[in-house]
C-alpha cells in the first residue's frame, strides 16, 4: 500500500499574476480589532465625562422650570417641555442683553488676553534661548505664575488692585479696579496675561530648542542679521509650535470663569463670562436656560477650534508628520526596489 506526499508549491511563473500584497496604510481584521480593544478604555472615559454630560445638558435645555395653578387652585412647580424657547430667550428681552454682554465680554477677553500672551510669551522664549548667565534661574522663575493655582492668583490680584494696594500706590491714584467699567476689564486682563504667557513661552522654547545651530550659522555667514534671522528661520520653523499654543490658550480664554469670579466677583456686568453666566443661572435654580448657555458656548469653542485649525494650519494631531514619515518610508522602500 502506497501513500501520496503532497506536491510542493510550484514557484511562481515569471509571467503569471503577481501574488496580491496589502495596500500601504492598510490593516487587516486582527490589527483592527487590536486597535478597537485598546481604544476601548479611553473611548469609554470620554463616553462618561463628555458625551453624556453634553447630552444631558442638550436634554436639559428644552425644558424650562415653571410655576401655577393646577386645576384645584394649588401652587404646582415643575419642569415643562418649551422646545427652543430658551435659546431663543438669548436674544430678546432682559435674559438677552445679559447674554450678549457676556458673549462680547468672553469673546474681547479672549482677543486681547490670547494676543498680549502671544506677544509676550515670544518675547519671553527669545530672551531665554541665550546662553547668558543665570539662564536656568530665569527658566525656573518663570515657572511661578503659571503654577499658582487661578484662584490663589485670583486673590492675590485682588489685594494688588485695592483702593489702597499697591497699583494705586504705584500710579498715584485711587482707581476701584474691582468696581464697574472699563479698569475692571483692565484688571483681569493684566492678571491673565501675567498668569498665562509663560506657558506659551514655554512651548515656544521647547520649539526653539529642536531648531538646528546650522541653520543659524550659514544665515550668519551669509550676512543676515538677528531680525532677518528671526523672520526668516526662527518663525517659520516655530511657526507649528506656536500655532498649538495659541489653539489652547483660545480654548482655555473662551471658558474664563475662576479669575474674573474670584478678583472682581460675580455678578459684574464688565466682567461677566458665559461661563460665569451659565453658573448663575444654574446657582439660580434655572437649569434649563444654564444648560442652554452651556450648550451655545460649547458651540462656540467648538467653532473656534474648527476655523482655527483649517485656517491657520494648526497641527494638532501630529498628521503632518505621521504624513510626512509616511511618505519618506514609501520613497525609501521604492529606492530599494
Amino acid at each position: 500500500m502506497s501513500t501520496s506526499t503532497p506536491a510542493p508549491p510550484r514557484p511562481h511563473a515569471p509571467g503569471g499574476p503577481l501574488p496580491r500584497k496589502r495596500k500601504p496604510g492598510t490593516r487587516s481584521p486582527g490589527e483592527g480589532r487590536m486597535a478597537a480593544l485598546l481604544l476601548s478604555p479611553t473611548l469609554l472615559v470620554l463616553a462618561l465625562v463628555i458625551a453624556y454630560p453634553l447630552i444631558s445638558a442638550l436634554y436639559q435645555s428644552l425644558f424650562r422650570e415653571e410655576s401655577g395653578l393646577d386645576e384645584n387652585g394649588f401652587v404646582a412647580e415643575g419642569e415643562s417641555f418649551v422646545g427652543l424657547a430658551n435659546y431663543t430667550d438669548m436674544f430678546v428681552g432682559e435674559s438677552g442683553a445679559r447674554f450678549l454682554n457676556a458673549l462680547a465680554n468672553t469673546t474681547f477677553f479672549t482677543i486681547t488676553t490670547v494676543t498680549l500672551e502671544t506677544v509676550l510669551g515670544l518675547c519671553l522664549a527669545l530672551a531665554m534661548n541665550r546662553a547668558f548667565k543665570g539662564r536656568g534661574l530665569l527658566r525656573a522663575s518663570i515657572l511661578i505664575p503659571w503654577a499658582i493655582p487661578t484662584a490663589v492668583s485670583g486673590l492675590l490680584w485682588r489685594w494688588i488692585f485695592q483702593s489702597d494696594g499697591i497699583a494705586n500706590h504705584l500710579i498715584g491714584s485711587e482707581i476701584l479696579w474691582t468696581a464697574e467699567g472699563f479698569q475692571a476689564k483692565a484688571a483681569v486682563i493684566i492678571a491673565e496675561v501675567w498668569k498665562t504667557a509663560p506657558f506659551i513661552g514655554l512651548l515656544v522654547l521647547a520649539g526653539m530648542q529642536v531648531i538646528p545651530e546650522e541653520v543659524y550659522e550659514a544665515a550668519r555667514i551669509d550676512g543676515a542679521g538677528w531680525w532677518r534671522q528671526l523672520g526668516s528661520i526662527t518663525l517659520p520653523l516655530v511657526k507649528p509650535t506656536l500655532l498649538v499654543a495659541v489653539l489652547f490658550r483660545l480654548l482655555d480664554a473662551l471658558r474664563m470663569f475662576d479669575l474674573p469670579f474670584v478678583l472682581i466677583g460675580p455678578g459684574k456686568q464688565s466682567v461677566e463670562t458665559l461661563s460665569m453666566l451659565a453658573w448663575d443661572e444654574s446657582n439660580q435654580l434655572r437649569y434649563g436656560s444654564a444648560s442652554a448657555f452651556a450648550i451655545i458656548l460649547f458651540l462656540y469653542v467648538a467653532l473656534i477650534a474648527i476655523v482655527f485649525v483649517k485656517l491657520l494650519g494648526a497641527d494638532v494631531a501630529g498628521t503632518k508628520e505621521v504624513r510626512t514619515l509616511r511618505k519618506g518610508g514609501r520613497t525609501r522602500k521604492a529606492k530599494a526596489l
